[in-house]
């Protein structure tokens, strides 16, 4: 971004390139910022953990798990796109979290646990992206804005479609908790210059909660509807 150099297919290479470059831009040397190979890191750990969650479906149907595989690597590309804005902004752009909505509510009618399965979605399963986002949209109003975005209400809305009521509300209790702790941490090591006053994006901590909960099928509370 400083020099404008056209990039070689050699320096596109997720995280290898930046390890090659030795952190520098090629052309005018200037630092590149470790959030890159960061993200790309991650963003390949996840997909890799997909592949292992669906990998049954990959030796029983190819065709249905590339759609599976397609689709759920585009939402989590999406969850990754929004943590990592809100980190660095502190703000969710409501056109990434009403693409996520949209495509998580036509994801009800397409895949189950399991993958690719085209189906009638149940009542709770309408309901359950209104049901999680409901209590972050209270915290908002109640607290006009102080304790909690709208913009994490928004983003529940469609983590609740696409990871299901149980998983949803497993991967908001993992967000809390992560969350606390980060926090702790963050307040003995910075030297006072974060307190619990401070405010500190909370996206990152549902996107990762959320990853987890859906990757490894977490039901802290098992609800049967």
């Amino acid at each position: 971004m400083t020099c404008g150099k056209k990039l070689n297919w050699h320096e596109l290479i997720p995280v290898f390139s930046f390890l090659y470059l030795k952190g520098r831009c090629a052309g005018c040397k200037t630092r590149i910022s470790k959030q890159y190979p960061i993200v790309e890191f991650l963003t390949g750990l996840f997909f890799a953990g997909l592949f292992l969650k669906f990998e049954n479906l990959f030796f029983l149907s190819t065709g249905a798990f590339s759609i599976t595989m397609a689709f759920y690597a585009t939402m989590f590309s999406l969850l990754m796109v929004i943590a990592v804005y809100d980190l660095r902004h502190k703000i969710i752009p409501d056109s990434l979290v009403l693409v996520l909505a949209i495509l998580s509510f036509i994801g009800l009618f397409l895949f189950a646990g399991f993958g690719f399965y085209p189906h009638i979605p149940s009542v709770w399963e309408f309901l359950s992206g209104i049901i999680v986002a409901a209590p972050f949209a209270i915290f908002w109003l109640v607290s006009k804005g102080k304790w909690m975005g709208l913009g994490d209400a928004k983003l529940m809305v469609g983590i609740g479609w696409m990871l299901g009521l149980s998983r949803a509300l497993s991967g908001v209790v993992l967000a809390f908790w992560i969350g606390a702790i980060f926090g702790v941490v963050l307040m003995i090591f910075s030297k006072k210059k974060y307190t619990a006053k401070s405010e500190i994006p909370f996206a990152p901590f549902l996107v990762l909660g959320s990853v987890l909960a859906f990757l490894f099928e977490l039901h802290l509370f098992p609800l049967n509807f």
